[in-house]
């Protein structure tokens, strides 16, 4: 076939560079048909989930520290890079342990700002959502595209860090909107939001085909981990959340359809081509046949909190013990899938994934980075309250107040860290262990990733006399990538972080007979509101962070613009 037979499948989204090490890769697409994939002389056969089609291309014997300029080919057609295309080729990069790795990451991405569908008529709608874009700036992932373009490639980042809400399926985009307009009736139950694996799909290649969005997802490797939108706002809160969506007639199909697309979009490209020839159901899913049961019961499976089902991960840059350092240990933890939401026993984490988090850290590690979609030290105002508002839920002020304190908990998303306060406590356990050596030799850094929240900030850990640490600790927040943050939370926001909004937050939690924190932090840059990325950098024993804001030139394109560079060893 020649690259311009019309008969040849098509590319329907991708190709996303995906796991990336020394010596392989693996790039990911989905096209419109079955067909044989080909990228660097390696070839995959599609695979099929209802009628969707696609293939995990995993090429190994590469070179570390060598670039590879590639194509895709369906069928011997060759459908990427388009014809025309105003970006470079594409470039699959492997690390090289000598020289700094470059660690972008952030949050919270919706394909276009949404228009509100109540209380404006449509034009004021549209100037809303215009003052809008022009106060928090373009897409974050637009403007990183156009600036890399022009960006030697030995500045690129080695990975790109997505923790969570990389798609709203509770507050789709227009396309979306329009095709669920097309396939039924969204005046029932769920509305304008995804119903199903179709319409899930869709959503996807809306977020993802962008053109600039989709060169840059096919030269930066990415790793991905899902938050509460990525599903439904506030999913698994609580144990009363769940009771009442599982009572929801449309809810079965959502989140089986959340687990299966999820699995296939996001997750499968996390693992690494040795984890991914250990993966039973990924060895099943390449058989013959459409695998849509299979995945299917997987996702029940998934749902129902099977114990052999973990989500978290984690990736190693550099050789352990290198002489000249260097080495970084990124460990990814799912606090939404896995949670335990039995009143008095409740975990942002299971017992047994959290051993394994614990297990992931300890070793001779320069660098560690532990990753979550939720921001794990909050403002004391914000961290107080939900701490309260745990504590009252479970019945620390009374039957009549715990009901009170779920419709809180709901209506206000106090659902973080801090109210899970057991998991919070174990997480300052690691914290402090990381630091004072108890888990290995103690690293040059200590970073907590977080998102979420649709602001931005850096903060330093402060551990109690006595403790003696040996390792800077800090929390780098990055969210939004391409939102806003609503009016009234940033009322909030601006009450809960004063002085005397966090005196009132740790007092009415003492009051419900929760403890004070071991660990003290303090907000050292930020907050920002703007979209935005941020850029880690880890050079040897040395590591340092920016915050980069999204801004417009003179013509209208999209730039990132550093707001702030600090060091963190």
């Amino acid at each position: 076939m020649t690259d311009g037979d019309t008969e040849a499948p098509l590319l329907v989204l991708g190709p996303l560079l995906r796991y990336v090490g020394e010596t392989e890769a693996t790039i990911w697409v989905e096209t419109d048909r079955a067909c044989e994939v080909e990228i660097l002389g390696r070839q995959a056969r599609t695979f099929e989930v209802s009628g969707h089609h696609y293939a995990l291309v995993v090429i190994g014997d590469l070179e570390p520290g060598a670039e590879y300029e590639y194509q895709v080919a369906l069928d011997g057609a060759v459908r990427w890079p388009e014809p025309d295309s105003e970006f470079p080729p594409s470039v699959l990069r492997t690390p090289d342990p000598g020289r700094p790795l470059r660690l972008a990451f952030g949050s919270c991405r919706i394909a276009e700002l949404p228009v509100p569908r109540r209380r404006w008529s449509p034009p004021r709608a549209r100037r809303r959502a215009l003052a809008d874009e022009q106060e928090h700036g373009p897409d974050a992932m637009v403007a990183f595209a156009l600036d890399l373009r022009g960006t030697p490639h030995e500045g690129w980042p080695d990975l790109m860090l997505l923790i969570g809400d990389q798609v709203y399926a509770d507050d789709p985009g227009p396309a979306t909107r329009t095709l669920i307009e097309q396939r039924r009736d969204p005046s029932q139950p769920p509305g304008y939001e995804v119903a199903d694996f179709g319409e899930y799909c869709f959503l996807y290649r809306e977020a993802w085909t962008e053109p600039s969005v989709r060169w840059l997802l096919s030269v930066v490797p990415t790793a991905m981990i899902f938050d509460d939108h990525d599903v439904h706002d506030d999913w698994n809160t609580s144990a009363s959340w769940r009771r009442d969506y599982r009572a929801k007639p449309w809810w079965p199909e959502r989140i089986r359809a959340a687990y299966m697309s999820y699995w296939i979009y996001q997750h499968l490209g996390n693992l690494s081509p040795a984890e991914l020839a250990k993966n039973e159901l990924w060895q099943q899913m390449q058989e013959p046949g459409d695998r849509a049961g299979l995945l299917g019961d997987f996702a029940d499976q998934a749902d129902q909190q099977a114990p052999d089902i973990q989500w978290s991960y984690h990736r190693t840059f550099g050789p352990p013990g290198g002489p000249q350092g260097g080495t970084v240990r990124i460990v990814v933890i799912d606090s939404r899938s896995g949670r335990v939401l039995g009143e008095g026993g409740r975990r942002m984490v299971g017992e047994a994934e959290w051993q394994w988090v614990t297990e992931s850290v300890a070793g001779d590690w320069d660098h560690v980075v532990l990753a979550s979609s939720l921001p794990l030290l909050l403002p004391y105002g914000i961290h107080g309250l939900e701490a309260w508002n745990e504590a009252v839920c479970a019945g620390a002020w009374g039957r009549r107040f715990a009901r009170v304190g779920e419709r809180i908990r709901q209506e206000l998303d106090l659902e973080h860290w801090a109210a899970f306060g057991a998991s919070f406590g174990q997480f300052e356990e690691l914290l402090t262990g990381l630091a004072t050596g108890s888990h290995g030799r103690p690293p040059a850094s200590v970073t907590v990733l977080g998102g979420d929240i649709h602001h931005s900030y850096l903060a330093a850990v402060d551990f109690p006399p006595g403790t003696n640490p040996r390792s800077p600790v800090y929390q780098a927040v990055c969210s939004p990538i391409h939102n806003v943050l609503p009016d009234r939370f940033r009322r909030g926001h601006q009450l809960t972080t004063s002085r005397p909004g966090g005196a009132v937050g740790t007092g009415i939690a003492r009051l419900a007979g929760v403890r004070q924190p071991r660990i003290r932090w303090r907000i050292t840059r930020g907050a920002w509101f703007q979209n935005m990325l941020s850029a880690l950098e880890f050079d040897g024993r040395r590591a340092r962070i920016r915050f980069d804001r999204t801004v417009s030139d003179e013509s209208g394109v999209p730039h990132l613009q550093p707001v702030c560079e600090a060091e963190l060893s």
